[in-house]
């Protein structure tokens, strides 16, 4: 059983299940300012759990705790918040609601068993959010809708109810709905009335009063009841349901309640609840927790209900199916990594089935995440203490039990993603999708010791975010963050500084260029030292001609009489090929070109490797001053995918890009999908300008397609550029 709320828990023990139908893990997701973590504060505070409810503007909050964040005054992390109510243990997973953090927001849905959509009474439902309830319906999670601030002045609660049936479809229907002061509502809500009780719960004296609705609420009360039932029973599996209640029958509301569960952890039904925590220029009563805990304890579905990831062995077969099992085969996964210099790392682990102990040693398995620094691994490790964590406080626990999370100490190796298993039985849950990071930051340490320091730092934000993607580029001799946009750079810079003590500054992105022959030239190439001793002495004629992209290059030798002795025309070849790594305009690598060697002269004392390696070279070079050599621009094929309404936005903006609309093609749920051919010059702050276009709902993926000559305008602005 989990621990009940009282004195205890506000001093600090954490709250403990021993069984998994004791358990609930609830995300919660909506787009920044909608009220996540006011939320978590206000249900900390009501079941005891804190003494004081914490605010995220003066930095007091519990989830906020982040040094970044409270400086921000917004989440960017994945913070845990367990609380107990009645027999049951709820995990509240708090999301960032910011698109640049959807590493987090992912990692807490795969943590989770259902997600609680909060949205703002007076902000309604954004793009972004309307994409998640997308995507947890793609994955079949479970999910409800909180609407938070029906206690400001501009929020309107029916209103945006209206918005979330027009925006999440069927199903989504209110179990309460707010009511106002005798004055019509100039003092704000003062409770809310229950449907499916019919009672009314008064909040205006500071504590939750039960008393019968007045009676200018009866017609309201009836008309939404009844859809209320009609929803929750055309979900039911008891066919019979409905002929009862259109027959007039009074359905017990136990049966509804039931019914409403099952079609919950179905991920068919929604219910909708409404929340009113004071702050600010907003005094007034909180609302809505008991209700919210209610709903969530009884409403939800427990881990033994949603079900668990697919699983193989190490080796990629089938383990067959997982359950939740607190004595089954031990399956859990870091959800979520933090490295602290002073503590060392901690895990964010979910049990997904056996029982995880401290002290045990466990398999860490991390596969698939090469592409972003994750190299794959399999090593054993000692588990150490279990905690469960609570802002910055580590509560210890005994053991964590399937459906349950917690976080582990000293798994020196485990990275984000990773699965932990039984050392005997190796095993491996399917990835959660992770977007690409496509906005591409340049950095470089400001001093020597912050060099050598960078290295080990940038290592441990990798291990930490499976959505940063780091690059030591050997073309551009540069550093390359892969970001999912500003606001994670800022944090990621933060966090170097302040976590690292790693100062470094951002500087331009060098895209990686190419150079080719415009037309056909020949050089001469003359290397010969002969001062005295023994000299160098090679000399070699050749004509150059361009190729098609792609082409690369090709050498052909066309000596005759032996002018050039055989054992000396692989030098030259080489020579060609070293210098063509170098450039010969603006120090990019030269291809797509066919050299022909023709004609040279050798010393029978003084010619060499070295002599004839040094005068390919040298005719390259020569060749290179008696034609046009262009600079080659890597373009990308780039589909976007963004709401009907911003096509036309994005299309001319594609253009305005030096790019080419290959065409679009309608997909479901009023999206449309774009594809064109941009020059990379063109889209690295792309990711930046597009969500700003889209109002953060347009998405993009780039795939490299060839090199093609850079317009000279640019080409000359560019090595300008370059030359400074």
């Amino acid at each position: 059983m989990a621990d009940r709320t009282g004195p205890q828990a506000a001093a600090g023990r954490a709250p403990r299940a021993d069984r998994p139908e004791a358990i609930r893990n609830i995300a919660l997701v909506g787009h920044s300012g909608a009220g996540k973590t006011t939320l978590v504060e206000a249900l900390l505070a009501s079941t005891g759990t804190v003494q004081r409810r914490g605010r995220v503007e003066d930095g007091s909050s519990v989830s906020d705790h982040d040094e970044v964040e409270v400086r921000q005054q917004r989440s960017v992390n994945l913070s845990l918040a367990p609380v107990a109510h009645g027999d049951v243990k709820i995990n509240f997973l708090d999301t960032p609601g910011y698109a640049d953090f959807v590493g987090d927001l992912r990692a807490g849905l795969r943590a989770a068993d259902a997600a609680l959509f909060v949205v703002s009474a007076v902000d309604g439902v954004d793009g972004l959010t309307r994409m998640l309830w997308e995507e947890c319906a793609t994955v079949g999670m479970p999910r409800a809708v909180v609407i938070t601030k029906i206690d400001q002045q501009r929020g309107d609660f029916d209103e945006v109810l209206l918005a979330c049936q027009d925006a999440f479809g069927d199903g989504v229907l209110p179990c309460y709905f707010p009511v106002s002061g005798a004055d019509g509502g100039a003092d704000g809500p003062r409770g809310l009335i229950g449907l499916l009780s019919q009672r009314c719960f008064d909040y205006s004296s500071g504590e939750r009063t039960e008393c019968d609705p007045g009676p200018e609420f009866l017609d309201r009360i009836e008309e939404q009841r009844g859809a209320l039932i009609e929803g929750i029973i055309q979900e039911s599996e008891d066919e019979t349901l409905m002929d009862r209640y259109l027959s007039g029958e009074d359905i017990d509301v136990k049966v509804l309640i039931d019914d409403m569960e099952k079609a919950v952890a179905r991920g068919t039904f929604y219910p909708v609840l409404a929340t009113s925590v004071p702050h600010g220029d907003h005094p007034g009563p909180v609302i809505g927790m008991a209700e919210l805990l209610e709903v969530v304890t009884q409403a939800f579905p427990s881990p033994l209900e949603h079900g668990c990831p697919s699983v193989t062995g190490i080796d990629g077969k089938s383990a067959g199916d997982v359950t939740c099992d607190p004595a089954g085969p031990l399956v859990a996964e870091v959800v979520k990594t933090t490295s602290d210099p002073y503590v060392g790392r901690i895990s964010l682990v979910r049990v997904f089935s056996g029982t995880l102990r401290p002290d045990a040693v466990v398999h860490v398995s991390g596969h698939g995440m090469a592409d972003r620094g994750h190299e794959d691994h399999d090593v054993d490790e000692r588990v150490g203490a279990l905690t469960s964590p609570l802002g910055k406080t580590q509560r210890p626990i005994g053991t964590c039990v399937a459906g349950d999370v917690c976080a582990v100490a000293k798994l020196t190796h485990a990275e984000t993603g990773d699965t932990i298993s039984d050392p005997a039985r190796p095993l491996l849950m399917a990835p959660w999708t992770m977007p690409d990071p496509l906005l591409p930051v340049a950095i470089r340490a400001t001093s020597k010791a912050d060099e050598d320091k960078l290295s080990q730092a940038l290592a441990r934000l990798v291990a930490e975010d499976p959505t940063l993607r780091l690059e030591n580029n050997a073309e551009t001799r540069q550093l390359v963050l892969w970001c999912m946009g500003e606001a994670h750079v800022d944090v990621l810079l933060d966090r170097l500084r302040s976590r690292y003590g790693v100062d470094v500054e951002t500087v331009g992105l060098r895209v990686p260029l190419r150079e080719t022959f415009g037309g056909p030239a020949r050089g001469l190439g003359r290397h010969v030292k002969q001062s005295g001793g023994h000299g160098q002495y090679g000399i070699c004629h050749i004509d150059v001609e361009p190729l098609p992209s792609g082409a690369g290059f090709e050498f052909v030798d066309k000596i005759v009489g032996g002018v050039v002795p055989r054992q000396f025309i692989p030098s030259v070849e080489k020579g060609l090929k070293m210098q063509m790594e170098r450039g010969v305009l603006a120090g990019y690598p030269l291809v797509d070109i066919r050299v022909r060697l023709f004609d040279g002269k050798a010393h029978s004392v003084d010619s060499s490797d070295m002599a004839f390696q040094t005068a390919g070279q040298l005719a390259l070079k020569d060749a290179a001053t008696k034609a046009q050599v262009l600079l080659l621009e890597p373009v990308d094929e780039v589909s976007v995918l963004v709401a009907d309404e911003y096509v036309g936005s994005v299309m001319s903006d594609l253009s305005s890009r030096r790019g080419r609309v290959l065409g679009s093609e309608a997909i479901a749920g009023g999206r449309t999908l774009v594809r064109a051919e941009v020059p990379q010059l063109e889209i690295i702050r792309y990711a930046i300008d597009l969500r700003s276009m889209s109002q953060g709902t347009g998405t993009f993926n780039r795939v490299f397609l060839r090199y093609e000559p850079l317009p000279s305008h640019l080409a000359t602005k560019l090595m300008e550029a370059e030359g400074d």
